[in-house]
C-alpha cells in the first residue's frame, strides 16, 4: 500500500501521489460493495443494465472517495494533529461520515431512480452506506497515517537543522572567546617584555606571530591532529619561557607512537597551560611543573595546585569554553580533577 501512495513535503506545501490507489480502490469498492448488499439484481437485469449499474456503483464510489479526499486537505489547513489531536479526531469523524452517510443515500436514491424505477429497498441502501462508512474511515487513516509521517518526518529534519544551527553557533561564538583572551594575555606579556627585556621581547613578537597564524588557520576547524596541537603548543610555550623562564616547566609524558590519528578541538591543551600559568603561585625557586600525559587515548593535563592569594580578575570562561567545545564536537565533555598538589584535566581524543 506505501507503494500506491506517496507524500512528498516541498517547503510548507504537501504534494500527494495516489493516483495509483484510487485506480485500484475506487472500482474495487464500487463492485465488491454493490456485490455483497445485493445492489445490482442479475436476474433481471440485462447484460448491459448490469455493467452499466456496475459503472454507477464505481461512479458512487468515486463520489464519496473525492469529497472526502478533499475535506482532508481543506480540514488540515485548520488543524494540526501535533497540536489539537483530539479536537481533529472529532472534526474529521462528523465531517467524513456526515458527508459519507449524506451522498451516499442521495447517489443511492439517483442509483434506484435509474435502475428500479424509483423503487428503493432502504434496507439494501443503509447496508450499503454503512459499509461505505467504514471504508472510508479505513481509507481517512491511510491517508492521515501518510500525512502525519511525513509531517512528522519534516519536523524531525527541521528540528535536526535548528539544533545543528544552534550548535554551530555556539561554537563560534566559543571559538570567538579564544582568540581575544589569548591575544589579550600575550599583548600583556609582549609589554612587559619590551620594557623589561627588549631583545627577548623581538623573539617573542615573532613567536606570538607564529602562534597567532595557527589560530587563524585554525578557526574553521572543529578538530585538529594531535601533532598539530602539540607543535603549537611547542611554539606558545616558548613564548611562556620567553617571559617566566625556569619558573615555568613542561613535561610531555608517554605520547602515543603515531600523533596524527587522534583529533581533539583546536588550542584545547594551550588553554589548560595558559589557566595553569594564570591561576597558580610560582617562582624559579619554586616552579610550577604542567604535564601532558597520554592515558588511554585522553590527553591528560595537570599541574602544581598552588592557587594565587590574589587572583586576576576571571570571567571564568575558560573551562567552560572548553567543556562547551568539547561536547558540542565530540559529543562528551572534559573530566576535571583537583586535590590539594594536582590540578588535572583529561581531554578525550578521538581516533580516525
Amino acid at each position: 500500500m506505501a507503494a500506491l501512495i506517496s507524500v512528498e513535503k516541498t517547503g510548507d506545501k504537501i504534494n500527494l501521489n495516489d493516483i495509483g490507489f484510487r485506480l485500484i480502490l475506487i472500482p474495487f469498492f464500487g463492485i465488491v460493495i454493490a456485490a455483497y448488499v445485493g445492489l445490482v439484481d442479475h436476474q433481471h437485469y440485462s447484460h448491459l443494465k448490469i455493467k452499466l449499474a456496475y459503472l454507477f456503483a464505481i461512479f458512487i464510489a468515486f463520489v464519496v472517495w473525492h469529497g472526502n479526499r478533499y475535506l482532508l486537505f481543506f480540514l488540515r489547513t485548520f488543524f494540526n494533529w501535533f497540536e489539537h489531536p483530539l479536537r481533529k479526531v472529532i472534526v474529521l469523524i462528523f465531517s467524513i461520515v456526515g458527508f459519507t452517510v449524506t451522498a451516499s443515500l442521495l447517489l443511492h436514491y439517483a442509483y434506484f431512480y435509474l435502475f428500479e424505477g424509483g423503487r428503493v429497498d432502504w434496507q439494501k441502501v443503509q447496508l450499503s452506506t454503512l459499509i461505505i462508512v467504514i471504508a472510508v474511515l479505513f481509507i481517512a487513516h491511510v491517508y492521515e497515517t501518510a500525512f502525519t509521517v511525513k509531517e512528522a518526518e519534516g519536523e524531525m529534519v527541521k528540528r535536526a537543522e535548528t539544533e545543528k544551527a544552534k550548535a554551530e553557533a555556539e561554537l563560534n561564538a566559543l571559538k570567538a572567546q579564544i582568540d581575544p583572551h589569548f591575544i589579550f594575555n600575550s599583548l600583556n606579556t609582549l609589554s612587559f617584555l619590551i620594557e623589561t627585556e627588549p631583545q627577548k621581547a623581538a623573539i617573542f613578537n615573532a613567536n606570538l606571530a607564529s602562534v597567532y597564524r595557527y589560530i587563524l588557520n585554525q578557526r574553521n576547524s572543529n578538530l585538529v591532529t594531535l601533532e598539530d596541537e602539540l607543535a603549537f603548543l611547542d611554539a606558545y610555550f616558548s613564548m611562556i619561557k620567553l617571559r617566566h623562564g625556569q619558573a615555568v616547566e613542561l613535561q610531555l609524558k608517554g605520547l602515543p607512537s603515531d600523533v596524527r590519528k587522534f583529533l581533539l578541538p583546536p588550542i584545547s591543551i594551550q588553554q589548560l597551560v595558559e589557566n595553569a600559568i594564570k591561576h597558580n603561585e610560582f617562582s624559579e625557586s619554586s616552579p610550577l611543573y604542567i604535564t601532558v600525559d597520554w592515558s588511554a587515548e585522553t590527553i591528560v593535563v595537570s599541574n602544581g595546585h598552588s592557587p594565587k592569594k590574589y587572583p586576576p580578575p576571571s570571567a571564568k570562561t575558560g573551562l567552560n569554553n572548553l567543556n562547551t567545545r568539547y561536547q558540542l564536537i565530540a559529543g562528551k565533555g572534559i573530566d576535571i580533577r583537583v586535590d590539594k598538589k594536582y590540578f588535572s584535566v583529561v581531554l578525550p581524543t578521538i581516533q580516525w
